[in-house]
Parts: structure tokens; C-alpha cells; sequence
């Protein structure tokens, strides 16, 4: 029977170990397939699996491959994670519109997910987009209540312009039909009638902020009735917002900017230039020419 030296497991010379030492070692698993060994009497270093009275020993200590089936699977991302973020991100810039969506989708996500056994991925993305699109929602009224004033703001400040560009039509209306009657300005008692082939259309009779059926919402200065343009003052109040309807004339008691523009009104000039005037300095404006 053939003795052998052994390279342990220290990387030191072993022997001469006989063959049913060797198998010994095998069973004890202080040799395996890789251990190398040396027949006595020859120099070269060999595989333990090269002795042929240990072959089959040894091929018994080698595990078999794992089958291809058993190799982990890596399952695919949901779709409805991806897109619940999506939408999530996409209400930053909606105002939360598409957060509702987004939340909905992320909490179908989550359940998919977790009901998966590993088949989907993306409990990351789902949870990330139903988290944001709710803090979206619950933020919705915040971003509602600090819009909607900026919105009132900007519709007001829109009818102010109209109304604006309405008195420039008129007052310039009254320059046309002063230049065509002898430098006069139209009488105060049938103004609109007057000035309203020259204004040409009825609709800048009509201020942009009041709801009603009046023909007219604005009023004419009753002190410029009929006077030479060149003995107005430029600075004298020609035509302004009031109630009175159609061919109203008068003064300061007409004036109305609570019904128009709230703490302000507009008012048309002599010169033909136009200003929006608080409340409180309606008195102190020049009415008399």
C-alpha cells in the first residue's frame, strides 16, 4: 500500500501518511479535493482527487452545483410605483391636482408589492410618492387660501384698468363733440346721448366692476354744463364713477366707490387725463371749474 505526504491546511509537510490514513482525513474533513499530496519515492505535487484508490471518496465531499433554478430572481419595478411618484412630483407644480392620483396609485403600489413575494420592486418609489402627493393634499387648502386673494387682487386690478380705459374713451369722446360745437362741452343733462356716436359703443358707459342693468354707470361733472373747453381749469373733475344711469350729472354726492372699486374710484379729468382716487380725497378734488 502506497504512503503519501500532505500539504495541510497550515501549508506544512505531512507524512508519509498511508491510504487509509488519507481516507481517514477525508471523512474527518481534514483533506479535500483540493488538499495536495505526494506519493512517496516522486517530487511532484498533485490533487487529492488524482489518487486512484481515493477518487470516489473524495468526488462524495464535493457539493453538487446548484441547479440554475435556485439562482436568486431579481423581480421587476411596478409600474404604478414609478407613476405615483410622477404624479406626486408633478402636484408641486399643479397645485396638488395630480397628487389625488398619485396617492391612490402609490397605496395600490404598496399593497401590489408586498403581496408580490419578490415578483415586483419599487416599495421605495411607491411609498416616496404616496407620502408626498398626501403632504400635497394636506397642503392644498394652505396654497388655495394664499392664492385665491392673489387672484381676487389681479380681477380687480384687471376691472380698474378697464374701467380706466372706459373713462379715457369718454373724456375723449367729450373732446370730439367739443371740437364739433364750438369749443363747448356737451350739456350736462343728456351727456351720454350727446358723446355716444363719438364714444362709439354703449359699452364704455358700462364700469367693468358693477353687476346691474344700468346703461350708465359713470356720471358727468353738472358745473362743466355747456362751458368753453378753454375756461375749464384742466385739473376739474369731468366725468367719474356713479350710480345715476344714463345722462347722470352732478357732484361729489353721487360719486360711488364702494358699489365700484371699493376704498377708490376713477375719475376723468378736464385735460382728458384719468387717476384712480381714494375715497377720502373726493372732497378735496376740484369740482368747480
Amino acid at each position: 500500500m502506497a504512503n503519501y505526504f500532505v500539504i495541510g491546511a497550515d501549508h506544512k509537510e505531512y507524512g508519509p501518511v498511508s491510504t487509509e490514513e488519507l481516507r481517514k482525513w477525508i471523512g474527518e474533513g481534514r483533506a479535500d479535493a483540493q488538499t495536495q499530496v505526494r506519493a512517496d519515492g516522486t517530487t511532484e505535487w498533485l490533487p487529492l482527487t488524482t489518487v486512484p484508490e481515493l477518487g470516489d471518496v473524495v468526488k462524495k465531499t464535493v457539493p453538487p452545483p446548484s441547479p440554475i433554478n435556485a439562482l436568486p430572481t431579481t423581480g421587476k419595478t411596478s409600474a404604478l410605483a414609478v407613476t405615483s411618484l410622477v404624479l406626486g412630483i408633478l402636484g408641486l407644480f399643479t397645485c396638488g391636482i395630480t397628487a389625488l392620483f398619485g396617492l391612490i396609485l402609490g397605496i395600490i403600489a404598496l399593497v401590489k408589492v408586498s403581496n408580490s413575494q419578490g415578483a415586483l420592486r419599487g416599495k421605495g418609489l411607491a411609498l416616496a410618492g404616496t407620502i408626498l402627493s398626501g403632504v400635497l393634499l394636506l397642503l392644498l387648502p394652505v396654497f388655495a387660501a394664499m392664492l385665491l386673494p392673489a387672484l381676487a387682487a389681479a380681477h380687480d386690478k384687471a376691472r380698474q384698468i378697464n374701467c380706466m380705459n372706459n373713462e379715457k374713451q369718454l373724456a375723449l369722446a367729450v373732446m370730439l363733440y367739443s371740437g364739433d360745437h364750438n369749443n363747448r362741452f356737451p350739456p350736462a343733462n343728456t351727456w351720454c346721448d350727446a358723446i355716444k356716436s363719438a364714444a362709439g359703443t354703449e359699452k364704455v358707459f358700462k364700469c367693468p366692476a358693477v353687476n346691474g342693468d344700468s346703461r350708465c354707470d359713470y356720471a358727468f361733472n353738472a358745473k362743466l354744463d355747456g362751458m368753453e373747453a378753454n375756461q375749464i381749469n384742466p385739473l376739474t373733475v369731468m366725468i367719474f364713477e356713479a350710480d345715476g344711469g344714463w345722462d347722470a350729472h352732478g357732484g361729489p354726492e353721487l360719486a360711488a366707490p364702494q358699489r365700484h372699486h371699493g376704498k377708490s374710484m376713477i375719475v376723468a379729468f378736464a385735460d382728458g387725463h384719468v387717476e384712480v382716487v381714494s375715497a377720502s380725497r373726493l372732497s378735496s378734488l376740484r369740482w368747480n371749474p
